[in-house]
């Protein structure tokens, strides 16, 4: 059985991280027989802090709820994929204290390229002026200085950036390759 972990994937919103997220958790189900859970900002707010918003202070609630959510899932042998932008360093930091088997993995991809793939329209607010200290816009977003693992979404496939995961995963020994025996018949 695989131990618990915590794949903390931070970047731009609309860099690939639930994208990514989603990825890694079917693979890590299919192939790897993990229990997995992901924990994204969407998911927080829509059932533990409904009120949050993306400005600071807010960003800053959500992202003490998912360090709590990957400390206790992981050390009771959950494997948690945490989709949370977390845009400062000192965040980053604390994940990293708290929670057990951590790895951090910075989803780089360029701004524009995230505006551009704007589903829920949070940068065109941000611009507009309805959402104050909006990282990457009027507060920035704090790139990872040691990442455990870069990904580029603008140069890499959702499925290259998921394999590239797997197998620092497989390095750190956070999960196994399963072995068919073959049945005598």
């Amino acid at each position: 059985m695989n131990k618990g972990f915590t794949v903390w994937l931070t970047g731009l919103p609309g860099a690939g991280k639930a994208t990514i997220a989603h990825l890694l958790e079917n693979r890590l189900r299919k192939n790897y027989q993990t229990n997995v859970e992901v924990l994204t900002s969407e998911l927080i707010r829509a059932n533990l802090c409904p009120n949050l918003e993306h400005a600071r202070h807010d960003q800053g609630i959500n992202i003490h709820c998912a360090i709590f959510i990957c400390k206790l899932l992981s050390r009771n042998g959950i494997a948690v994929i945490s989709s949370v932008t977390s845009p400062h360093w000192t965040s980053r930091e604390k994940a990293r204290r708290e929670t057990g088997n951590f790895i951090e993995v910075y989803v780089k991809c360029p701004l524009e390229l995230c505006v551009a793939r704007d589903v829920e329209g949070i940068y065109q607010r941000a611009l507009n002026g309805n959402i104050l200290n909006f990282m990457g816009e009027s507060d920035p977003y704090e790139e990872p200085l040691n990442p455990d693992l870069v990904v580029e979404t603008d140069k890499e496939t959702a499925e290259e950036s998921t394999g590239k995961i797997l197998k620092k995963l497989l390095e750190l020994q956070y999960i196994v390759k399963q072995i068919e025996f073959l049945k005598d018949e």
